[in-house]
């Protein structure tokens, strides 16, 4: 995950907390403008650049300015037929204030003050920022592949950075006190002392050559033992640590039968390729398993899953089934956290969509952490379905499985700009 850092000094009349402040406003602006432009992206262009444009408005740092009008003040006006003491003014109509403000051009158009240019890295980051796997939990750790900074202790090299400011001025202070390094007042008073016997005139004035190599000693003394040595610099070391990763494998089932047309099947994968981006950007070890499904299922590899043109019929019991036989051979749900998501149009064989629902209860969901379900719709079937309780056959069957299990999400979709809020929607952050 990437942080915007600000190392520039603070210029005068600013200071730190102003610049998090705007640093913080101008995320916020950036997630907004990604939010709402996100929608208009073509599939192929989900990880690419972006560039963001910040108003005007949203990146002046505040400040303190004398009005001359502050306080509570009491004066005798001119009175008028109009208004009364305790009345009360209406503001303005807009346009006609004394506030100070900035005009647009003649023909009302302007251009936004600030511009960021964000990287494809960048642009997933704050895309996929609030977005994770509910309930991940730590089973069985995989092998210790990633690794996090923990502080060990203090270092005589480093970057600036990771400067020790404390334990610098620590060692520091020790050195001088065992060296005997004079003080600066110590010289101080033995050159005052000196300017005062000079002021006198007295050149035989007992004393004066010893107080000239004392000040001498002083000077050389404080030459040869520094103030700060390099000795006494110390940086903050990390070593980077093993940190456990959990185990965790996402079930990928859609349904590519004849009855998904092109535009349900675009959609469809539209949703799958956003769900593989998000995965490989936010977990570093997850296994993906790619189950197609018509009146058969097979798992497949990523390649076939997303370009394969295989079609037929229509029974989705056989890609319950296919999870179920691979979960059993490959992922023991005692180790393994196990996702899924599921495609389709809502149409299935008949009778099959009951059996379905008593596969999730009883079979699937005992077995995995969550479950999403997307049902394919045409754009006039989304407003028919508009009752959540109301569809086919398939989709009511899994009703009745998100009204008994709370891990079971299932939405609709019938545009492509539906596919991204329900993809958010389905892997939101969930508030602790």
């Amino acid at each position: 995950m990437r942080h915007f850092i600000d190392r520039r000094l603070n210029p005068k009349d600013k200071n730190l907390g102003n610049r998090q402040r705007f640093i913080r406003r101008a995320r916020e602006q950036i997630r907004h403008k990604i939010n709402s432009s996100i929608q208009g992206r073509k599939i192929a262009d989900v990880d690419s650049g972006e560039t963001v444009s910040i108003p005007t408005r949203s990146i002046h740092e505040p400040h303190f300015r004398h009005s001359g009008q502050g306080g509570f003040r009491e004066g005798v006006l001119g009175g008028n037929k109009e208004f009364s003491t305790g009345d009360r003014l209406r503001k303005p109509p807009g346009g006609q204030g004394e506030g100070r403000g900035k005009e647009g051009s003649d023909d009302g158009d302007g251009e936004d003050a600030f511009e960021f240019a964000l990287t494809r890295d960048e642009f997933l980051d704050l895309f996929f920022e609030d977005l994770e796997l509910p309930d991940l939990i730590k089973k069985d750790l995989q092998e210790l592949q990633v690794t996090k900074p923990q502080r060990a202790g203090f270092t005589t090299a480093g970057t600036p950075t990771r400067l020790a400011i404390r334990r610098t001025m620590r060692n520091s202070l020790g050195r001088r006190l065992v060296l005997h390094r004079p003080a600066e007042e110590e010289l101080r008073e033995v050159e005052a002392e000196i300017a005062r016997i000079e002021a006198m005139e007295d050149e035989d004035y007992p004393g004066l050559e010893a107080l000239y190599a004392r000040a001498e000693a002083l000077s050389r003394r404080r030459r040869l033992v520094a103030f700060i040595d390099p000795l006494d610099i110390r940086y903050r070391n990390y070593q980077p640590q093993p940190k456990p990763n959990s185990k965790a494998v996402m079930f990928c089932l859609m349904d590519v039968s004849g009855s998904m047309g092109e535009r349900e099947k675009d959609l469809a994968k539209r949703f799958f390729i956003l769900l593989h981006l998000f995965l490989r950007r936010r977990y570093d070890r997850i296994d993906l398993v790619f189950i197609r499904h018509t009146h058969e299922a097979s798992v497949v590899d990523e390649e076939t899953f997303f370009h394969s043109r295989e079609t037929g019929g229509t029974v989705v019991s056989t890609a319950i089934k296919e999870m179920l036989d691979v979960i059993k051979k490959r992922y023991s749900p005692s180790e393994w956290n196990i996702y899924a998501a599921q495609a389709s149009d809502g149409e299935n064989f008949a009778g099959d969509s009951e059996y379905c629902g008593k596969l999730m209860l009883e079979e699937i969901m005992p077995l995995v952490q969550y479950y999403a379900y997307v049902e394919i719709l045409d754009e006039r079937e989304l407003e028919l379905f508009a009752n959540p309780d109301v569809g086919a056959a398939l989709w009511r069957a899994y009703r009745k499985v998100a009204g008994q299990d709370e891990q079971f999400a299932m939405k609709r979709v019938g545009r492509a700009s539906d596919i991204y809020p329900v993809f958010r929607e389905l892997f939101a952050k969930k508030e602790a």
